[in-house]
């Protein structure tokens, strides 16, 4: 087969379709040819990017599992991790794909969850006081236990958002959306958000008001903007889709839901459910400007209490801003927190989300702010591809009693496995048949050593 740009164009555009068969069989077109060298791929460099948002969840750009995997590989990332709203079910095709192209990586999901002791102060979920965006990581292809857990986070979600569509529908009745027919047919698996409605919206308006002076001044007195607002974002989907959900379904607009602490699952539950799936309970980190994260040894106390591995960040949320005093303001409280994450021997899974049109694929490490925590993150991605690699072959994850028994203090465990990491293969490697549970991890490291010389 000539593999022309067309071809590889058409593949790749294949790789987000929403059919499982079709995605996999493009993937593994591209993926084979690229081992033949008909498809040149650059050297891997040192960068990652562990947070990847699919469209299992929302993508601003569509991306499936595989088409992430692929693209991280053709920009050179040695690491990429997936991680989607309420759901887990990308995690057996990413993982796949990371084992096809050589990548280090891991997956996991991400929720909302309440924590009493913080019930009067904003964490990271901005104006939700005592609410907090947690996360699980590690997880690998088969059975889930307790699935009942991640049943509810998504079922919670889905009835969320069909009330919102509901609210909005009587407030925009012109392009209501039939929720069943418009909107869940823009996902895999049925796991539609808001952003699938507000792209359904917008989508929807372009029918009725072809014109874009008229569709932008509709949408200028639904949404509660001037004119020319509208009109600098109406022909512009992404900038209009993010205008609608501000106006519409955020606080103050008609589709806003309060959210109610019972409307979330605690954090014990959370954590237990992904230590029931020997996976990393991780909390998130936002920007240390809220009152919650203000407190932050309180906080981090209470998560480590509760059973939390390791920390997420977004970096670009930390520094990448124009006004030079906002940039490092906000780099030195990323700063901050990098230190005590360190200091309490919590791993740190960095990158950037995607899940809005416009976010960067991967961070800039270059930049002065990233360059100095670099080192960091790549310990990280070593942690959770050790962890995931380990407890794919043999169980042997960071929570198995396998390690227990060798290794029960806490920084011990994080340093083997983030050794580990660093000079383990990608994932479903030949080489990892050779480890069993009667081997230490001192046997382990050594082996890698030997291999590695």
């Amino acid at each position: 087969m000539d593999f022309s740009d067309d071809v590889i164009n058409t593949l790749e555009g294949q790789l987000d379709d929403l059919d499982p068969e079709t995605r996999r069989l493009a993937f593994d077109a591209l993926w084979r040819e690229s081992a033949h060298s008909e498809i040149p791929l650059p050297p891997l460099t040192d960068w990652l990017n562990l947070h990847c948002h699919s469209f299992f969840s929302f993508n601003g750009y569509g991306y499936s599992p595989l088409g992430i995997v692929w693209r991280a590989r053709k920009n050179g990332l040695f690491a990429v991790g997936l991680v989607d709203f309420d759901v887990l079910d990308g995690v057996s095709e990413f993982l796949y794909g990371c084992s096809c192209l050589g990548l280090k990586g891991g997956a996991g999901f991400e929720t909302r969850v309440y924590i009493p002791e913080f019930a009067d102060r904003e964490i990271n979920s901005p104006g939700e006081p005592g609410i907090s965006y947690h996360m699980g990581m590690g997880f690998i292809p088969g059975m889930v236990n307790q699935p009942d857990v991640i049943e509810n986070l998504a079922k919670t979600a889905q009835n969320r958002t069909r009330e919102v569509t509901r609210r909005v529908n009587e407030h925009i009745s012109e392009i209501s959306l039939d929720f069943e027919r418009e909107v869940l047919p823009m996902t895999p698996a049925g796991n539609a958000t808001e952003r699938h409605v507000c792209a359904a919206y917008e989508k929807k308006s372009r029918v009725f008001w072809p014109d874009s002076a008229s569709r932008a001044r509709w949408w200028a007195g639904k949404l509660g903007v001037d004119e020319q607002t509208a009109l600098s974002a109406v022909d512009n989907p992404p900038a209009m889709q993010a205008l609608i959900r501000s106006k519409l379904m955020k606080k103050g607009g008609p589709g806003y839901i309060v959210s109610e602490p019972d409307a979330f699952p605690s954090l014990q539950t959370v954590n237990a459910f992904t230590l029931a799936n020997g996976a990393i309970p991780t909390m998130t980190f936002l920007d240390g400007t809220s009152a919650g994260e203000q407190a932050l040894d309180e906080l981090m106390d209470l998560m480590q209490a509760s059973g939390v591995i390791a920390a997420n960040i977004i970096p670009d949320r930390n520094w990448n801003y124009r006004d030079p005093e906002v940039r490092s303001r906000k780099a030195a409280l990323m700063r901050d927190f990098l230190a005590k994450a360190q200091k309490r021997v919590m791993p740190v899974f960095a990158g950037t989300e995607m899940n809005a049109h416009g976010q960067r694929f991967v961070d800039d490490f270059t930049a002065p702010e990233m360059a100095e925590h670099h080192e960091q993150f790549k310990q990280g991605a070593w942690f959770l591809h050790a962890h995931t690699a380990l407890q794919i072959r043999d169980g042997m994850g960071f929570h198995s009693d396998w390690v227990r028994s060798y290794l029960p203090l806490n920084d011990k465990r994080v340093a083997f496995y983030t050794e580990a990491g660093r000079k383990l293969p990608p994932l479903a490697h030949p080489d990892l048949q050779a480890f069993h549970r009667e081997m230490t991890p001192s046997d382990i490291l050594r082996i890698l050593e030997q291999r590695a010389g």
